[in-house]
């Protein structure tokens, strides 16, 4: 399926996942088209492939781009928590996702990879991890951002061109660059802001494995299915644990009753919706941060060959990562 002659159009090549996905294909040996919006960011890694200016909002304009493209992989998507971004997150990630597909089947594109995410199968039940049998609760007007991925994974399996969906747990890595909220959790522990902690917990992944695990996706993937892609199930304990034997900074010990962070998170909200600002702590993120979001990746490991490598070494990358590049005094 690869080769020199064989062309993919990707979509989200300046973001964290979509940059080193980019770099998966290239050394795979695909040719990319490369998705940019007007004056975004052109970094580094976009070195390699032909850009093609556009976007999700305007998804049938991008037909004519993609023609002569064999595979599209879309990883864009609009990730925020802030009530003012609530309606373009259903016009970018569910109607962005629908016209984009439709556009890739005119263009005689044969197979799309659709990037979304482990929120979408819920958290884990007691004692079993959350697996791609499972879905999540629609929207519950509060968590916009998860209910753009449900919505957008629905719009993409009713699509007219084959798609296969692989759903990332909590990527960490080097050049979170924004940063991402997984991200902004490290860089706050870096920075000293982590003094407290709360039950629950979640899977973290390699970034470069997920990268890895699109290309797997796109030549061993079945049409129509959904695949986790995770690394490790960790304790909020056990994260805080290993990016101290990281960092050299001390764990919070301190537990705090969930009650507390959402508070201060609906207070947060009140803020952001009057001066329709950014979150600091984010409402959605904290009602998420009562869950073990634990997932089995049983199926992506059996039939993609998806091969996790151990965190701790992904969570060393992001901090050398952002010390190098000046994000922590």
């Amino acid at each position: 399926m690869m080769g020199a002659d064989t062309e993919v159009f990707l979509t989200g090549a300046t973001g964290f996942v979509g940059g080193h996905v980019l770099r998966a294909l290239l050394q795979a040996g695909y040719r990319v088209r490369a998705l940019v919006r007007p004056g975004s960011p052109r970094p580094p890694a976009l070195v390699g492939c032909r850009l093609v200016t556009g976007t999700l909002e305007q998804p049938g304009a991008l037909a004519p781009a993609m023609h002569g493209c064999r595979y599209l992989v879309h990883c864009a998507a609009l990730y925020s928590f802030a009530p003012a971004d609530r309606r373009r997150l259903a016009r970018i990630n569910v109607a962005g996702t629908r016209g984009l597909l439709e556009a890739a089947r005119i263009a005689g594109v044969e197979r799309a990879v659709v990037t979304s995410s482990s929120v979408t199968v819920g958290p884990a039940s007691p004692g079993r991890p959350a697996t791609e049998a499972q879905w999540a609760p629609g929207d519950d007007g509060l968590s916009a951002y998860h209910a753009s991925k449900i919505a957008q994974e629905r719009a993409a399996l009713a699509a007219r061109v084959p798609v296969v969906l692989v759903l990332p747990t909590a990527p960490v890595g080097p050049g979170d660059w924004k940063p991402t909220p997984t991200g902004r959790v490290i860089l706050d522990f870096l920075r000293g802001r982590i003094v407290a902690t709360v039950a629950g917990g979640m899977n973290v992944v390699a970034v470069e494995d997920v990268a890895r695990a699109h290309v797997l996706a796109l030549e061993r993937g079945q049409p129509g299915e959904r695949y986790l892609v995770g690394g490790e199930n960790l304790s909020f304990r056990q994260l805080w644990q290993l990016l101290a034997a990281v960092t050299g900074r001390p764990a919070p010990r301190v537990e705090l009753p969930l009650e507390v962070p959402l508070a201060l998170a609906w207070a947060d909200e009140l803020r952001c919706r009057l001066l329709r600002a950014q979150p600091v702590v984010p409402l959605e993120g904290v009602r998420l941060a009562r869950h073990y979001m634990y997932v089995d990746d049983t199926k992506a490991r059996e039939e993609l060959g998806h091969q996790p490598s151990p965190v701790r070494e992904a969570l060393a990358r992001a901090v050398a990562w952002y010390r190098e590049h000046g994000y922590v005094a």
